[in-house]
């Protein structure tokens, strides 16, 4: 699911609320999404990662024809900035991740769910 993103250093409405957050370089609105890597060797702390979007309007993923109970996706742009994450006992490189938008997955990176052997 693709969700707004709160600007927290813009004040808050009366209803306690705060407004979208907007990209400074283009002024389009700013979305995320949390996404899963399925990958079976990924690490516990990067199975799920935040994928954002510079867009006028809410990115739409593709329809689910996989089967799988995820929508898989395939992202344009991907772009990822490493920075230094100081909120635990001991800082760690972590990633931020962009992205101008999504489609269904072309060619060989579609896999379809496993077929029950029973």
């Amino acid at each position: 699911m693709v969700e707004p993103v709160a600007d927290f250093n813009a004040a808050q409405r009366e209803d306690g609320s705060r407004p979208q957050q907007t990209d400074r370089e283009t002024g389009q609105l700013v979305w995320q999404a949390v996404v899963i890597d399925a990958d079976e060797e990924a690490s516990k702390r990067d199975t799920a990662v935040t994928v954002k979007f510079i867009a006028d309007q809410r990115p739409v993923p593709p329809e689910n024809k996989s089967g799988l109970p995820w929508v898989p996706v395939e992202f344009v742009g991907l772009s990822a900035l490493p920075y230094i994450d100081a909120n635990g006992t001991r800082p760690r490189i972590a990633w931020s991740f962009r992205a101008e938008g999504m489609t269904a997955p072309s060619g060989a990176a579609t896999r379809q769910a496993p077929k029950d052997a029973a």
